[in-house]
């Protein structure tokens, strides 16, 4: 019984039992029965500081619980049945015990040596030779307790060692004898004995349970922390890199444990606070952001993530972002001979630099204004070329500057019109007499308001007539009238202007009518 590697507990209950066959044999000597007494009290010590064990632990897994439910909620409800479980048979044998200990004299329940007989439990759990009610009671407890344990638990040391120390199947003694579980331990054993051996079944209850809830913490935890939990992550300094730069990534380990969930966050996008429910949720231990993307360039999330942690909240720092460019919805195509800029017209003009924002791009030249963005207005003035210049500010901090040359080209001649057609122009007398002249730029990019403030007009064999305005006056008339069928007409020395600009036009072209009548 004493032989091979045993445990200290093991040892104590062997020399227990030793202490039981010596007491037979020695006529429970009076120093038997003060050791079992010393034992029951070192037991009882025991047992105090195992609950108050188990006691904080139950308070520490209801706070990880509070913290976090995702996580810990399920361990927290299997906990409190094996507390439930435990505390339910441990006040049964405390209960058992005080009636027991009130057969005592006050004045003795210290004096071990008087505590030699064996009456009250052998009265109360046996009837002859089969078990009193009481006594089948005590082993419905006891086996309850060990199922109840049983179902609980999955792991095969705990449960071989529940079976073991919870067992009622019947005994079989040394001399070959078989005896139900409970005459074996408890009949005819002294008070003080039987006492000591409750106080054991209790020892039991404590240890198994803390046991049992160790090794469940420490599973969950193990769970938590294993490597499938977690996903690699690259860390960079900046959202985008440039051709010829140093690229200086970390790869990283992340937890993606769902059930690691921040209690609440406080974020920010460029300084707008974020709010849960719209802008973010909480999604299987991630934060699941739904914002817009924004204008192109730099964009910073900060803030804090808020943990459960012992009661209190942990805070988690964040501090990362995101870059937008510009949606590409069309091709660039420049035919690079084409860079001109008018004289006298407002050039609507764009400039940009990808990747950086257009509030950090400035463009410089003379004549050359901002509107709003990306675009500006070009008003060239004299000379043959202006030089644009964009300058801005790349994420790393390092300027660029680029410039671009452009030519700068007057306004095309306008061409006479009347009734809008140029050139030669095919009409009935009456209807030139009613006409408007005017005058036109032939497919010219901008559409410029053109006013007419004079002309000649010629007929053939009479003299020519200057008109103001824009048309024929009384002698421009007359001369029209004498002009005969299929002759041409001349309108010519056009004078024209822009409406509104002092910006001098070239030379007018002349219109030619062919009278068709």
């Amino acid at each position: 019984m004493a032989s091979g590697n045993l445990s200290p507990r093991q040892k104590m209950i062997n020399l227990m039992y030793l202490v039981f066959i010596a007491m037979l044999a020695l006529n429970m000597s009076k120093e038997v029965l003060s050791a079992f007494g010393l034992l029951n009290e070192r037991l009882a010590e025991s047992n105090n500081a195992t609950e108050a064990r188990n006691a904080a632990f139950m308070q520490s897994l209801q706070t990880k619980a509070s913290d976090q439910p995702e996580q810990y909620s399920d361990l927290y409800t299997d906990a409190q049945q094996i507390d439930a479980l435990s505390e339910e048979l441990d006040t049964y044998i405390a209960q058992l015990k005080d009636e027991m200990m009130a057969t005592v004299k006050e004045d003795e329940q210290q004096d071990y040596e008087v505590q030699d007989k064996a009456d009250f439990l052998d009265q109360k759990m046996f009837a002859g030779d089969d078990l009193s009610e009481a006594g089948k009671e005590f082993v419905a407890k006891i086996d309850a307790y060990r199922e109840g344990m049983l179902a609980l638990v999955d792991n095969p040391s705990i449960e071989s060692d529940i079976q073991s120390k919870f067992e009622t199947q019947p005994v079989e003694r040394g001399d070959g004898v078989t005896l139900d579980w409970l005459k074996y331990h408890f009949e005819g054993f002294p008070l003080v004995a039987s006492r000591t051996k409750l106080t054991q079944l209790q020892n039991d209850i404590k240890t198994t349970k803390s046991e049992v809830l160790q090794t469940m913490l420490a599973g969950e935890q193990a769970s938590a922390l294993a490597l499938s939990n977690y996903n690699s992550f690259m860390n960079v300094s900046k959202s985008a890199f440039y051709s010829g730069e140093n690229f200086n990534g970390e790869i990283i380990l992340g937890r993606t444990d769902p059930n690691t969930v921040p209690k609440r966050a406080e974020l920010t996008l460029d300084g707008r606070k974020l709010v849960q429910g719209k802008d973010y949720t909480f999604v299987g231990g991630k934060v699941q952001l739904n914002v817009n993307a924004g204008s192109p360039g730099d964009h910073k999330i900060e803030g804090t993530l808020y943990y459960g942690e012992d009661g209190d909240e942990t805070e988690v720092a964040v501090s990362t972002g995101f870059a937008t460019i510009s949606m590409p919805n069309a091709a660039v195509i420049s035919a690079d001979k084409m860079n001109v800029v008018y004289r006298g017209v407002d050039n609507p003009m764009t400039v940009s630099i990808p990747g950086i924002p257009d509030n950090k791009v400035n463009a410089s030249a003379p004549g050359l204004s901002k509107v709003s963005g990306s675009n500006y207005v070009m008003r060239p003035g004299s000379g043959r070329t202006v030089t644009i210049t964009a300058t801005g500010t790349l994420p790393d901090g390092k300027p660029i500057s680029t410039p671009a040359e452009f030519r700068i080209k007057d306004i095309p001649a306008p061409v006479g019109a009347v009734r809008g057609e140029t050139g030669i122009v095919r009409m009935q007398r009456e209807g030139l007499e009613k006409s408007t002249i005017s005058a036109v730029l032939e497919d010219f990019d901008f559409d410029l308001d053109l006013q007419v403030t004079g002309f000649s007009f010629k007929v053939s064999g009479q003299p020519t007539v200057n008109v103001s305005g824009t048309r024929l006056d009384g002698a421009a008339l007359s001369n029209l009238r004498r002009a005969k069928r299929g002759e041409t007409v001349q309108i010519y020395d056009i004078e024209s202007k822009i409406q509104g600009s002092s910006v001098k036009l070239k030379r007018t072209a002349p219109v030619f009518i062919e009278l068709t009548n």
